[in-house]
């Protein structure tokens, strides 16, 4: 039995990327996207909202372009879940989920105004694939 394991986003960048080398050299870029689904209350009639941030990280050349990403960016990302296991400063094991991006594009737009029936002007500025390994390198 085939499975599938892809994740597609768009979201507001909520910091800057954060860059790391390995110690074979390969960048990689961490950061956190925030996607929001709005929706009419039932009750009030008032709109109501619900945000959820997504890490993501990018390896390589896409790390590379996504360095010269900036806080607030819309982009719009494709990748795979991966979770990971690790020990934090206090000894205890976190695990953490994460976003691995294989194709990452900025887009370029006005703010989404949900409660207009236009949705927002968009434009994709830059595509950004990645290079096929990228993922398999080690931390």
């Amino acid at each position: 039995m085939a499975s599938l394991n892809k994740v597609i986003l768009i979201g507001r960048l909520g910091a800057d990327p954060e860059m790391r080398y390995t110690t074979d050299g390969a960048p990689v870029a961490t950061f956190n996207i925030a996607t929001t689904e709005a929706w009419r209350d039932k009750g009030s009639g008032g709109w109501q909202e619900k945000t959820e941030w997504h890490r993501i990280v990018a390896w390589r050349n896409l790390a590379d372009r996504a360095e010269q990403l900036k806080k607030g960016n819309l982009v719009y990302i494709e990748g795979k879940i991966q979770s990971r296991e690790f020990e934090g400063r206090d000894g205890n094991k976190r695990k953490i989920v994460e976003i691995v991006a294989n194709t990452m594009k900025v887009i370029i737009g006005e703010r989404d105004d949900r409660r207009t029936s236009a949705g927002p002007r968009t434009e994709i500025e830059e595509d950004f694939p990645s290079e096929k390994d990228e993922e398999d390198v080690p931390l």
